[in-house]
């Protein structure tokens, strides 16, 4: 490494006016190993430049060449990749990082040592050495490159490192000394061994001068030393005073650790009594219950409204000193205890004359409630006053007493959840009864109106509730935990009266079980729709302020953790205890509002499904009106609750609905495939047509804006669909009118009536039913065409089979079935009378295969005259094609033809 180290200085760094200060010989990391060297130098001139350049040997291997160079002061950072244990790499990080890996870790150490180096020297920018060892990384004095020579045969080793470290620069003061003694010297520079023989000279001189004054100084140094012997003396006497001292204040410090030991004492004995002075005062003041308090808890008036006030403001009087919340070791006191067992006993006795009182004050508000039902001799007077008017008791003023006692109910759910759930069963139960009877008979008002029934018409097999009954009914409901006894009337089956002449149509897609919606008419339809929209109406405000009253009165806003898992039981929510060690279950309060609102509202779902199924026996056109009215109210009541009885209960009743909607749509559709008809007298419209068309007309009345018109877009498809296809059935059955007619009538019908409803989801069958219509028209024109002219369409068939066989046009004459005298021979068969005498039985012919609803006559007939014009022109252009210079044309014109359709449908 020697010998390379001195061709690189002679051949490449000393042309340049540099120093290599070291070499580390390295290749790139990760590729392969093509050597080449790192080499640290700093020029000879001022500025001094410290440089790293890569020397790399050239290819043919004979000389070094400089590769690249990098000014150290570009260099941010070295990373030797670990401090503790060795390694070989190493990057340099200049514009971008280099990975090298040193032949040695001996060249490795030495090159990092000296770029720290030379950046501690030269470059005032430090630079970072990363996992670098501490023992590489040595001060060392600045030098100057003119401390070391130049030029070819100086050591570039370690010899010249060793020079550098024992270079010290001169400053300021001594180079300008130094001139000054040179400028004395006149041969300073021409001979500069005289000149340093004469500083030999001169140095010897100034020391032989020191040495005499450091002799002449020798009295003052002994004074000096007999002052510090003096001073040595004072500092024994002061020490020996200090340790007096500090015997002294031994004693005291004694002292003062006793005093301060008392002291101690008296703080801790007054701090224990201020504590035990503020424990006595919190539990004074947390757990004293006043007077007026107690007072109100034993004798309180909780009928009263002050009285309630006063009961609510002691028993959060009450709850708060139960829920204090004592240290430990409060228990322990006896005091605590007898004020905690009387807290106990002051609840025990208030809570259950709370629950007592409300007991009584459900059973008077039913009661109260009941009394205006006894009042009458039996339910059918009853329901005979209230059937002018279809409304439900409003029990707002049940409510708004009640709702005095709710804080009173969530002191009592908080304090004695078992009297709480006691109240709410009993509640529950009460309600149900009185709500079972006031909404069964709220239904059978309904029903009574949705049938006609009158009192007189009418006889309710129910039994007479007397007041008495209803006085021993309301006895019962004072037990704590029995039912209410006796029984709501109900409807027999009642006969359903049709109003309305009957229609003409032998068969009818709207009759349903005993009931022929032939016999209703509009006006029935609109009261059902009318007194279903009010059985909804009165039903939904009923139980929304029923949920309401729960929620507020019985504390269920909120999702509270409730000691014991509620279940529901015959007898309604009771709480299932939890197993010893088990954790408490978290139940949902909404879910426990649905639950009461299920029980006391339990007739609710069943009374909508009988009058849904009245509805539908009546009419089945009623579940129309049913399911547009019944999908608005669930999406009502979704939007305020989706979770809610209400919306829950709604939207049960609603799949009923749908269902029977379902059946109406397949019972039609049934009966259209029943449908016969009689072979005696013409089809016409047939009746599931001129259905479908009133079917269509009221569903888009009843559907305009609904929620549901999906529904009715599906059952127009399959109505549609099997409208079509039922008409083909028949028109194929059909023995007394033509099936083109059957077709053609049918099809302008449906899409007449399409054109006029504008059904957006049915305008693929629009265009059908057109297009039918169209087709069939065509196939009918000319099939009755073809009777009056029947020769000679036979023969000018005939005509153009021969051309289509290959037989040229103008040869056809030359056939002798086909020749001029026979196409002579059927002309003459067909004159201008004969012609118009066709006509006229064709047009009775077609008069009685139409029918008159549909006035489709002039139409074909017009269609006729067209064809008819249209054949003869091509009867025409055959006759000028395949008999050219005959001279043979028809024995009548196109404007004969005009005056012949002409005066026979103006003569019928």
């Amino acid at each position: 490494m020697t010998a390379i180290k001195h061709a690189l200085q002679r051949d490449i760094f000393t042309p340049n006016d540099e120093r290599l200060l070291s070499i580390v010989n390295v290749c790139k990391a990760g590729k392969k190993k093509r050597n080449c060297f790192l080499c640290a130098t700093v020029t000879t001139e001022r500025p001094v430049q410290v440089k790293v350049i890569k020397v790399k040997k050239s290819d043919k291997g004979d000389f070094y060449k400089r590769q690249i160079a990098w000014e150290l002061r570009d260099l941010t950072a070295v990373d030797a990749k670990d401090a503790i244990k060795e390694s070989s790499e190493f990057d340099l990080h200049f514009d971008k990082v280099y990975k090298w890996v040193a032949s040695s870790i001996a060249e490795k150490n030495t090159f990092i040592s000296c770029i720290w180096k030379l950046n501690q020297r030269y470059i005032r920018k430090k630079i970072d050495f990363i996992n670098v060892s501490s023992q590489l990384l040595e001060e060392l004095p600045k030098v100057t490159e003119e401390s070391v020579p130049s030029g070819e045969n100086q050591n570039v080793g370690g010899t010249d490192e060793e020079a550098v470290d024992e270079y010290q620069e001169l400053n300021a003061r001594e180079e300008q000394d130094i001139e000054i003694m040179m400028e004395g010297c006149e041969y300073a520079i021409s001979n500069a061994e005289a000149f340093a023989d004469k500083l030999s000279r001169e140095l010897q001189v100034l020391d032989g001068a020191n040495i005499q004054s450091i002799m002449a100084s020798e009295k003052q140094v002994n004074i000096l030393m007999k002052l510090l012997d003096d001073a040595l003396k004072e500092v024994d006497q002061i020490e020996w005073k200090l340790s007096s001292y500090e015997d002294m204040l031994r004693s005291v410090k004694e002292q003062m650790d006793q005093i301060s030991e008392s002291n101690h004492l008296i703080h801790l004995s007054n701090t224990n009594n201020l504590k035990l002075l503020s424990e006595i005062e919190f539990l004074v003041n947390h757990m004293d219950l006043a007077k007026g308090h107690i007072k109100a808890l034993q004798e309180g008036d909780l009928s009263s409204s002050r009285g309630i006030e006063a009961c609510t403001n002691a028993a959060d009087a009450l709850l708060q000193c139960m829920n204090v919340a004592l240290q430990p070791g409060h228990e322990l006191l006896q005091a605590v205890n007898q004020q905690q067992q009387r807290f106990s006993d002051l609840r025990e006795l208030f809570a259950r004359r709370l629950a007592s009182h409300l007991n009584n004050v459900f059973v008077q508000q039913v009661f109260l409630l009941l009394l205006p039902s006894a009042k009458g001799h039996d339910q059918s007077s009853t329901l005979a006053q209230h059937s002018a008017e279809l409304t439900l008791p409003n029990h707002h003023p049940f409510h708004r007493d009640l709702l005095r006692y709710a804080k009173l109910m969530e002191w009592l759910k908080n304090t004695d959840y078992g009297k709480y759930e006691g109240l709410t069963k009993n509640y529950m139960d009460y309600l149900s009864r009185l709500y079972d009877r006031e909404i069964k008979d709220f239904f059978e008002v309904a029903k009574i109106k949705m049938t006609g029934a009158t009192k007189e018409g009418k006889k309710f097999a129910t039994l007479p509730r007397k007041e008495s009954a209803v006085k021993q009914e309301t006895e019962s409901l004072h037990g704590s935990s029995g039912k209410l006894t006796g029984s709501t009337s109900s409807l027999n089956k009642l006969s359903v009266q049709s109003s309305g002449s009957r229609r003409s149509q032998s068969s009818s897609l709207l009759d349903m079980g005993n009931m022929s919606a032939s016999d209703l008419d509009v006006a029935d339809r609109t009261k059902f729709d009318k007194i279903f929209e009010q059985v909804l109406s009165e039903l939904e405000p009923l139980c929304l302020a029923e949920q309401d009253f729960i929620s507020k009165f019985f504390k269920l806003q909120q999702h509270l953790s409730i000691p014991g898992t509620p279940v529901e039981t015959d007898g309604g929510i009771s709480t299932r205890p939890h197993n010893i060690g088990g954790l408490q279950s978290a139940y949902s309060e909404n879910h426990m509002i649905r639950q009461m609102m299920i029980k006391i509202f339990r007739c609710v779902e069943p009374e909508l499904n009988n009058l849904i199924a009245l509805g539908d026996k009546i009419d089945s056109f009623n579940s129309l009106y049913m399911l547009v009215k019944m999908s608005h109210h669930v999406w009502t009541a979704q939007n305020v609750d989706p979770t809610s009885f209400l919306s829950t209960t709604l939207g049960n009743v609603l799949v009923t609905v749908k269902r029977n909607f379902d059946k109406c749509i397949s019972n039609q559709i049934k009966q259209m495939e029943d449908v016969k008809i009689s072979k005696k007298s013409k089809v016409g419209i047939l009746p599931f047509v001129a259905e479908f068309e009133e079917f269509a007309a009221l569903a888009e009345s009843i559907f305009r804006n609904a929620e549901r018109r999906g529904d009715l877009d599906k059952a127009y498809l399959k109505l549609i669909r099997a409208v079509f296809a039922n008409v083909e059935k028949v028109a194929n059955e059909s023995q007394k009118t033509p099936r083109d007619v059957v077709m053609m009538e049918n099809f302008h019908h449906i899409f007449a009536t399409l054109s006029r409803l504008k059904i957006s989801c049915l305008e693929a069958e629009k265009k059908e039913a057109k297009q039918q219509y169209t087709d069939y028209l065509q196939l009918y024109v000319i099939y009755s065409l073809g009777q009056p002219l029947e020769k000679l369409n036979h023969f000018f068939e005939g005509v153009e089979a021969r051309v289509a066989q290959g037989v040229r046009e103008e040869e056809v004459s030359y056939q002798l079935a086909f020749s001029k005298q026979e196409l002579r021979k059927v002309i003459k068969e067909y004159p201008g009378k004969e012609v118009k005498k066709g006509l006229d039985n064709l047009y009775r012919k077609v008069d009685k295969h139409l029918c008159e609803e549909e006035n489709l006559l002039q139409v074909v007939w017009h269609s006729m005259q067209d064809e008819f014009i249209r054949q003869y022109k091509h009867f025409e252009g055959l006759i000028a094609r395949c008999y050219p210079g005959s001279g043979i044309t028809m024995e009548f014109t196109i404007q004969d033809i005009l005056d012949y359709f002409s005066s026979i449908a103006q003569s019928h």
